[in-house]
């Protein structure tokens, strides 16, 4: 792949190292700032729209968590570690299963300091409209990675636990997930978030009332006033087909670089995770500009 994509053409190496997540930032118009991390490198994503990159998979991928080398990523850890971390367990997906509240958390520290927090339910509109949680101080990016061009905060409480408690209760009429592939394909339609919201409200009156009555309403806050947040994406264009291409699959990732969403680099080949290949060890090609 590397001698057809740049054929012809003078290259620059822009950096050598281990991925992480993308760093996201809004300018002063909502536009998404993005910042690739490749080891101690910090790249300028936008910058680079319109230019054809390559991706070159070392053969090595390393633990976010402890750095020793694995043979396989479990969702950017090793082995040993997916097993035995709190931050692995089936609760941080379906945070009404809570382990802490059930008296059989691994890590109890840990979970203090991240379940027993305060966090937020909201709405978002990605690839249609959704709800989803997350702890304080996560707002936008969360959005930002779930690659959102609306939010809205509908809910406050004071732990992960009840919020799962909450969103078990929207999800009976809402979605909880992401069509990725949609959300990739084209920019979403507006939605009236303030108006689901209220619709919400009154389809879940009940069960919202006892969870109220259950916990209090110190621990549970239902947010009626609030502004719908919108973000823009750096994309020049959408692919009308998506194809996922992933370093398990191939040790060579490229293509012009056409947008940025979530945290999916979109090429004219295809489109990337790359939090899905947190840990991989990469070098990373551009064209001249």
């Amino acid at each position: 792949m590397m001698d057809d994509l740049f054929a012809e053409k003078t290259t620059d190496l822009l950096g050598v190292g281990i991925l992480d997540k993308m760093l996201t930032r809004l300018d002063s118009e909502n536009g998404v700032q993005y910042q690739l991390m490749l080891g101690s490198d910090k790249i300028d994503m936008n910058a680079l729209i319109g230019r054809t990159l390559e991706f070159q998979f070392d053969q090595q991928i390393f633990c976010s968590y402890c750095g020793k080398q694995t043979s396989k990523s479990y969702q950017g850890l090793c082995y040993d570690h997916f097993m035995s971390l709190a931050q692995s367990d089936s609760c941080m997906m379906s945070p009404e299963k809570c382990h802490l509240a059930q008296g059989t958390c691994r890590e109890p520290a840990w979970a203090e300091t991240v379940c027993q927090q305060t966090h937020y339910v909201y709405l978002a509109n990605s690839s249609g409209v959704k709800v989803g949680i997350t702890r304080a101080g996560q707002l936008p990016v969360r959005w930002l990675d779930q690659g959102a061009e609306q939010g809205l905060i509908i809910a406050r409480v004071t732990s992960r636990y009840l919020s799962g408690l909450l969103e078990v209760v929207f999800k009976q009429h809402v979605s909880d997930k992401t069509n990725w592939r949609n959300m990739l394909k084209s920019e979403t339609d507006d939605i009236d978030l303030i108006d689901q919201r209220d619709k919400l409200f009154n389809l879940c009156s009940e069960p919202l009332s006892q969870l109220e009555q259950q916990y209090g309403r110190q621990h549970i806050q239902l947010i009626r006033q609030g502004d719908i947040q919108e973000f823009n994406y750096p994309v020049s264009h959408y692919l009308e087909k998506i194809s996922s291409m992933t370093f398990d699959k191939q040790s060579q990732i490229g293509g012009k670089l056409l947008g940025i969403k979530g945290q999916y680099l979109i090429l004219d080949q295809g489109v990337v995770n790359i939090r899905r290949h947190s840990g991989y060890q990469v070098k990373l090609f551009a064209s001249a500009s």
